[in-house]
């Protein structure tokens, strides 16, 4: 359904793929928006507080736009040492061109589960792994799990979509995260969208989130 969205838009605004990490803590529901993107399983989904994604894959959506997917954070210290490295090199993966070095993924898209449990974590990745490595105006905030961000009640299962109640509250969380995302880290986000991978809710949105804000220019680095 979404593998041409759009795909003109990203090939005038930049002359290469679109390379996207989705990230987040553990359970945030990275593996099923990306399952939700593509409408199959391409990512596999852990099970409880089992995480799937222990390494880096990447899926291709079309000839123009590729996403990343990555372990979460909030598996133990051990874990998410681990991980962080992982995270941190694939924000310096690089390719040349005309002699100048470019980096691979050219925007982070941070995913947030929508009861939003696990801030201190969040701030971690952000904070530590994300802005410290990479610009601050290609990160982006998405919150998923907008089904049950009032633990299931005013959601439409039957049309798939919240309630009035539950869609004013979703807009306030929204703008108390991109105060709260400020406060803690310093970094003024654009306010960030909700949606449910799960429910298969504003997934076009996210899409247009990303290809709306994505960068014109190819991202130059510096090796560390």
């Amino acid at each position: 359904m979404y593998s041409n969205y759009r795909k003109n838009d990203i090939a005038n605004k930049l002359d290469v793929i679109l390379d996207v990490m989705v990230t987040g803590v553990t359970g945030a529901g990275k593996s099923t928006t990306l399952n939700s993107i593509f409408t199959k399983e391409v990512a596999k989904v852990g099970i409880g507080v089992d995480p799937q994604t222990m390494g880096l894959d990447s899926y291709l959506l079309n000839d123009r736009f590729r996403l990343w997917d990555t372990p979460g954070l909030g598996d133990g210290i051990a874990r998410d040492r681990q991980h962080s490295k992982k995270l941190v090199d694939l924000l310096y993966k690089d390719y040349f061109i005309d002699s100048k070095q470019y980096g691979f993924i050219d925007m982070v898209v941070v995913i947030i589960e929508g009861s939003k449990r696990d801030m201190g974590t969040i701030y971690k990745l952000l904070n530590e792994i994300i802005i410290p490595n990479f610009p601050k105006s290609r990160i982006l905030v998405a919150i998923n799990q907008a089904d049950i961000a009032m633990k299931g009640r005013y959601w439409d299962y039957g049309m798939k979509q919240p309630l009035r109640k539950l869609k004013s509250f979703l807009d306030e969380q929204a703008l108390s995260l991109q105060r709260r995302v400020l406060e803690a880290t310093g970094v003024e986000i654009i306010k960030p969208i909700y949606y449910s991978a799960e429910q298969e809710y504003n997934i076009k949105i996210l899409l247009d989130f990303i290809i709306d804000n994505m960068p014109t220019e190819k991202r130059n680095i510096q090796l560390r």
